[in-house]
């Protein structure tokens, strides 16, 4: 049974090189021969119903964990672009920072989201979940990251400023 065990390891060792290497099948054909082949000395020795539940745990184990180690890896490191994020602040514009409060209207209608001039230029916007018309008066409320979210504006903050 030892024979089958440590091919058991072997293929299972293979299975994660293959997720983390590119070898174009070559680890992942070598090991289902090494998992079948500890199948092969587990049924000579009268052991091979533990050996079918132990590969049937182990195998979907090694293949998670292939998945769980792929994004750490060389290769998947130099394949995937960073991206942009709201911290790094290149994904917002930084006008939009002084938008807090200001009103406009609304030139598409907001489905939640659309289109509003606020300050004298087109912003993409949001509104809280309602559907806002077309011409309506909206007040920017919040702002997060790159997302402008507005509400209706109130006919009495209308007349106010």
């Amino acid at each position: 049974m030892t024979w089958a065990i440590l091919l058991l390891g072997l293929g299972l060792v293979l299975i994660v090189a293959e997720l983390l290497i590119p070898s174009f099948g070559l680890l992942g054909l070598s090991a289902s021969l090494a998992i079948i082949a500890g199948g092969v000395f587990a049924w000579r020795e009268d052991g091979l119903m533990v050996y079918m539940i132990a590969s049937g745990v182990c195998v979907p184990t090694a293949v998670m964990a292939g998945f769980k180690l792929l994004p750490h890896s060389p290769l998947a490191k130099a394949l995937m672009a960073e991206g942009l994020s709201t911290t790094d602040n290149r994904a917002v514009d930084p006008r939009d920072a002084s938008l807090m409060g200001a009103q406009g209207e609304v030139l598409a209608t907001l489905r939640p989201s659309g289109v509003a001039r606020l300050d004298g230029r087109r912003v993409d916007v949001v509104s809280r979940g309602e559907m806002i018309e077309a011409g309506a008066r909206v007040r920017v409320i919040e702002l997060l990251g790159n997302r402008v979210v507005v509400a209706e504006a109130d006919d009495d903050a209308t007349e106010e400023t």
